[in-house]
């Protein structure tokens, strides 16, 4: 079967309106209180902390009945329902609107450090299954209930309430230079929100110009960098329902030459695990040494795969030199480069010989600070791991392989609530 092109589609986006004064701050419609992270980012208490925040922000309808990924299975999917008819009333009171135009959006954000990304948010044409060279690959296997949430949601809602994230190599391409050369305008929302991040949001509306951005992308191919579960019920959308809409699914398209993404860790807290025993048992496929301080830094100059393991008293121990033959024993059929990734390390052959659940794992994004204390309210170790370079990704999915869970975090992630991707009318078979 030949190459499938990389699709990213103009679509009629579902957006905030202004109907209510009290979103006014001097004479400008504050957007930001609406918005909210991706689904899976925000704890229980700020899940909660942000559906109170405002009767219309997006978390009242991605994460339905606070935290949905918390919840226990509900067969008779009241939580999806609830959310769905949310978002039903949104649209009927006129709290979102749809954009009469199909279009294209550049999506910029500006992190509180000053980092700049931007990117063209559409809809994302999906693979037909079976296709041996798709233009979208994953680099990050996933587990089944998050896909599961997220297909439920959707299949609900008949929505992509929030765009994956996704990386090309843009090579300064016309996609590119269509992004960069909006932003000169007046963009159609500017906010910040309460984390000191900037967003704005213009639409590409010119048949020639989204010609040929569509020309451009076609023959490029781009990585997930965020969003595999939110991707996979995409797909199990399109196979199990079908129909127009259901084939393609809302996405955010970076060029990683321009602007590159920032890879944080994602660190792990395993509660109740005895560090001192942890340490010993590591010993015999390890190096152990005690360090000073849990900074990842540490970990910048040693041979891979390293990690810091972190007491619950704040004691931290180095681990390196891993024994190649214990490597080859956990991992027998993964390239030497997968062997030597930190987490494939801490999953394959370190929690194994802690006899430790993957279940019982709690992850904590980029701060180390944060894992430790974890790991001291829950009387266990923390896991401090080194971040991923892009360039390491991309070779990870060049070869056709996939790192373990949770190996990064790419930043910074699209706000939820800019636009929004609703399948049930005719204006297009994008949606």
């Amino acid at each position: 079967m030949p190459r499938q092109p990389l699709v990213l589609a103009p679509f009629h986006g579902l957006r905030y309106a202004a109907p209510d004064v009290d979103r006014f701050i001097d004479g400008v419609f504050d957007i930001a209180r609406l918005l909210a992270p991706p689904y899976d980012m925000p704890d229980a208490d700020e899940a909660r902390e942000l559906q109170r925040s405002d009767p219309h922000n997006a978390a009242r309808v991605t994460l339905p009945f606070e935290l949905s990924r918390h919840a226990p299975d509900d067969p008779d999917s009241r939580r999806y329902r609830a959310a769905a008819d949310l978002l039903r009333s949104w649209i009927t009171d006129g709290v979102l609107a749809r954009d009469e135009e199909p279009a294209l959006y550049v999506y910029e954000q500006v992190t509180p450090q000053g980092r700049v990304q931007r990117g063209l948010v559409g809809a994302l044409g999906l693979p037909d299954e079976g296709t041996s060279t798709p233009a979208v690959r994953p680099h990050e296997d996933v587990a089944e209930p998050p896909v599961r949430d997220r297909f439920r949601l959707m299949e609900v809602a008949r929505a992509n309430l929030e765009p994956i994230f996704l990386v090309y190599r843009g090579g300064g391409g016309a996609a590119s230079a269509t992004t960069e050369e909006v932003t000169t305008q007046a963009p159609l929302v500017s906010t910040r929100t309460r984390d000191g991040s900037e967003h704005r949001l213009w639409a590409v509306t010119d048949p020639a110009t989204l010609r040929r951005v569509a020309d451009d992308l076609a023959g490029r191919s781009a990585l997930i960098a965020d969003g595999h579960h939110r991707y996979a019920a995409y797909r199990q959308l399109r196979r199990e329902i079908g129909g127009p809409g259901w084939d393609h699914g809302l996405a955010l398209l970076v060029d990683s030459d321009t602007h590159p993404p920032q890879l944080g860790a994602i660190h792990r807290v395993l509660p109740g695990l005895d560090t001192a025993e942890a340490l010993a048992a590591a010993a015999t496929v390890a190096t152990v040494e005690h360090v000073a301080g849990a900074d990842p830094a540490l970990l910048a100059d040693v041979a891979a795969p390293a990690l810091l393991v972190v007491s619950g008293e704040g004691d931290t121990h180095l681990l390196s030199g891993f024994s190649e033959a214990a490597l080859r024993r956990a991992m027998p059929d993964r390239s030497p480069e997968w062997r030597h990734l930190a987490t494939a390390a801490l999953h394959e052959v370190l929690m194994p010989l802690w006899l430790y659940p993957e279940e019982r794992v709690r992850m904590v994004h980029d701060d180390p600070a944060e894992a430790a204390a974890a790991a001291r309210d829950e009387k266990g170790t923390a896991v401090i791991v080194p971040p991923m370079r892009v360039e390491q990704v991309y070779a990870v999915a060049d070869r056709g392989e996939l790192t373990p869970r949770k190996s990064t975090s790419f930043g910074p992630k699209p706000r939820t609530g800019l636009v929004m991707r609703v399948l049930d009318d005719a204006r297009g078979c994008a949606g």
